[in-house]
């Protein structure tokens, strides 16, 4: 198929996909625990029907020793053709009432901007669509060797990085295609060619042996709270720039992020800065960043009068691509070991520590992504970064050394709001999408024209 064949064809799928799209945000497929776990596995069931009969006849739900299973497939290509691994996730975020949803998020709801939405639609439902458009595209039959890996754990504590441990064989490939990203804004089109990784622990603040009036011993005697939230601010500088000595930090050369996008993307409140210094995209991509994720004290309901004793946080830092994580933790470790006031004992446990990833982009396949992206949505195509960690990446990388990244998605930037209220998708990216990934196994087969 030619461009033009291409576009038209996807344009015909798409009534559809949308409606693919609509069954799998109707199934609330979190992972989580305390979460049923029904309609996880009926969200495996059909994710699983849908493949099986796009072309990967031998799709099956693969045998793990705990919790959801990934659905692994293959379809091979003619003869010495390239490999490339399809990746998505089926599982969703949950989506709680007190997010504050403006319409059902188990209902695929269009609303009169035209996107759909719905919890999951974008995050990552909009990949596993664009996995079938682009195999309905080639009516099951791609020009090159198609593997297919579907995890359902990705939101939560992943099973896939022992899986692919435990089975290297099945991911020896020429290209990974991840779609589980997007684009900054719509119909601007960019690779994803780095991500932060993530560090933390469990920093606790002991001052009393037990708990006391504050009445009688307020003033002298050291509060654990008060001694934390010293501690905490001792984190970030007056401009929320980390504070942490010996962490690394740099400056992001692809595309950035306009400081009045980001603000409208975030919902930040009118009238509250944004912290750090520098372009945006710096601070998302190329700067660490450092919070408080979670906080041990008593709850104000069952409060009363006295002094806290012991008081704890959970820390998360982000850092940027080229950091070693060990290192990285070291120096939070450190700093929060240092810096408490009044002699308090600190205590900090490890938690994690996450590497970050960059993608090489000067690869054949590469080139051949980034004119298919270009054909798909007619503009030059940027590089972005993306705050988020994705240990697997890892994992697939020692699995097949050689093999290239590719990750991009339909989860625009500025306004998808994956895992908060009111996630969507533009309908267009997804079509896009589709687009992008059929013209790339044509350049990769040597079967689309230059």
């Amino acid at each position: 198929m030619d461009v033009h064949e291409v576009v038209s064809k996807a344009t015909e799928l798409m009534p559809g996909l949308v409606k693919d799209l609509e069954t799998l945000v109707a199934i609330p497929s979190i992972a989580f625990p305390g979460y049923p776990p029904e309609p996880v596995e009926e969200m495996g069931r059909v994710t699983l029907e849908l493949f099986q009969k796009a072309g990967f006849s031998n799709a099956a739900l693969m045998d793990v020793p705990s919790g959801y299973p990934p659905i692994y497939a293959e379809i091979a290509g003619p003869e010495g053709s390239p490999v490339v691994v399809l990746y998505a996730h089926y599982d969703v975020q949950p989506a709680p009432p007190e997010q504050g949803w403006t319409s059902d998020p188990w209902v695929a709801t269009r609303k009169d901007d035209g996107r759909v939405y719905g919890r999951g639609a974008a995050d990552d439902i909009s990949g596993l669509v664009a996995h079938l458009g682009t195999l309905r595209m080639f009516d099951g039959q791609p020009p090159c060797t198609v593997k297919l890996i579907l995890e359902g754990m990705e939101e939560t504590e992943s099973n896939l990085e022992a899986f692919v441990e435990a089975h290297p064989e099945l991911f020896a490939c020429d290209l990974f295609v991840v779609c589980d990203m997007g684009n900054l804004r719509v119909g601007e089109p960019v690779f994803t060619t780095a991500l932060r990784g993530d560090v933390a622990c469990i920093v606790t603040v002991r001052t009393l042996e037990h708990a006391l009036h504050s009445g009688v011993f307020g003033g002298p005697a050291p509060d654990a709270m008060m001694a934390l939230a010293r501690l905490l601010s001792s984190l970030q500088d007056d401009d929320g720039n980390v504070a942490v000595e010996g962490v690394t930090t740099g400056e992001w050369p692809g595309e950035q992020f306009a400081d009045e996008d980001f603000r409208s993307s975030a919902d930040v409140i009118d009238g509250v800065a944004l912290t750090g210094t520098g372009p945006v995209g710096d601070r998302l991509w190329m700067h660490p960043s450092i919070n408080a994720i979670g906080i041990d004290m008593t709850p104000i309901a069952t409060s009363s009068n006295v002094l806290i004793p012991e008081a704890r946080a959970k820390i998360s830092m982000r850092i940027v691509p080229g950091a070693n994580p060990e290192k990285e933790l070291d120096a939070l470790v450190a700093h929060l070991e240092s810096h408490a006031p009044w002699n308090a004992q600190v205590e900090v446990q490890r938690t994690k520590a996450a590497p970050p990833f960059h993608c090489e982009t000067d690869g054949p396949a590469y080139d051949a992504a980034r004119w298919a992206l270009e054909q798909a949505f007619g503009k030059p195509v940027g590089e972005a970064g993306s705050g988020g960690s994705i240990p697997l990446l890892r994992t697939l990388q020692q699995a097949a050394p050689d093999a290239e990244f590719i990750l991009w998605g339909a989860e625009d930037t500025a306004l998808s709001r994956i895992h908060a209220s009111d996630e969507s998708v533009d309908l267009g990216e997804i079509e896009r999408l589709v687009v992008a990934q059929t013209l790339l196994l044509q350049r990769l087969a040597g079967r689309s024209p230059a």
